[in-house]
């Protein structure tokens, strides 16, 4: 007969399994329906052992979400090689499989109800939109931007996140197609500015200049010139 022995884990060791524990939990299912027996149970562990290491669900949700928005704001560092549109699309697709990945657990952090309390909630996300215009700034090769090449990065990162709670309802467009338009929405918001912003036009210019026809941009590049008008005879 063969006897199991559990290797006893330390404290440091035990916290961190609970902390990936509850955000498998709490990325299945909304946290108000994740339980500490829920978690306790999942863990292989007893209750009163969870209670040992996090005062409540509410101490370990925090835990959990602080890891997650770390996790979230990593998704935005990106090498600053090759083309703009190429590097954008890379950071969508890895902000929408942190979404894909954790989506009960990152609609109810966006939208404020978490179990840590909007306020918390708020200065959690606050920090990932923070880490995200940095990132952003630097690919554009800044870290000072004027209001209005400013304004246009703030406004796409809110933009990316109303687009995945979006996709996260139901909506009918594939992720694929989801994530092609997110990062074309970044130029159309960069054009829109560069037309009363110079700053903003070296930067849409700098975009435009580099792109190669299979890139990124190239399609709705292409597809905006329709409709430009067509000189009369």
């Amino acid at each position: 007969m063969t006897t199991v022995v559990r290797r006893r884990m330390g404290v440091e060791e035990r916290r961190e399994q609970l902390i990936a524990v509850a955000l498998e939990q709490f990325s299945r299912r909304s946290p108000d329906e994740v339980s500490i027996d829920d978690i306790a149970t999942a863990a292989g562990i007893s209750r009163p052992l969870v209670y040992h290491y996090f005062p409540g669900k509410h101490s370990l949700y925090e835990a959990a979400v602080s890891r997650a928005a770390e996790e979230l704001a990593n998704r935005f560092t990106e090498p600053r090689e090759g083309p703009l549109g190429a590097r954008m699309l890379r950071v969508v697709n890895r902000y929408f499989d942190f979404v894909d990945d954790h989506g009960p657990g990152f609609a109810a952090l966006l939208r404020g109800g978490s179990a840590v309390g909007p306020e918390r909630a708020n200065a959690l996300i606050d920090d990932v939109r923070e880490a995200a215009y940095r990132q952003i700034l630097l690919h554009l090769g800044t870290d000072e931007p004027g209001p209005r090449l400013g304004l246009v990065v703030r406004s796409w990162i809110g933009l990316a996140e109303t687009t995945a709670l979006t996709w996260l309802d139901g909506c009918d467009v594939p992720r694929e197609e989801m994530e092609l338009q997110l990062a074309h929405d970044f130029l159309a918001l960069a054009a829109v500015t560069a037309a009363y912003d110079e700053e903003t036009a070296a930067v849409v210019r700098a975009i435009v200049s580099e792109q190669t026809a299979d890139g990124a941009f190239a399609a709705f590049l292409s597809r905006l010139a329709e409709f430009s008008p067509r000189p009369t005879a």
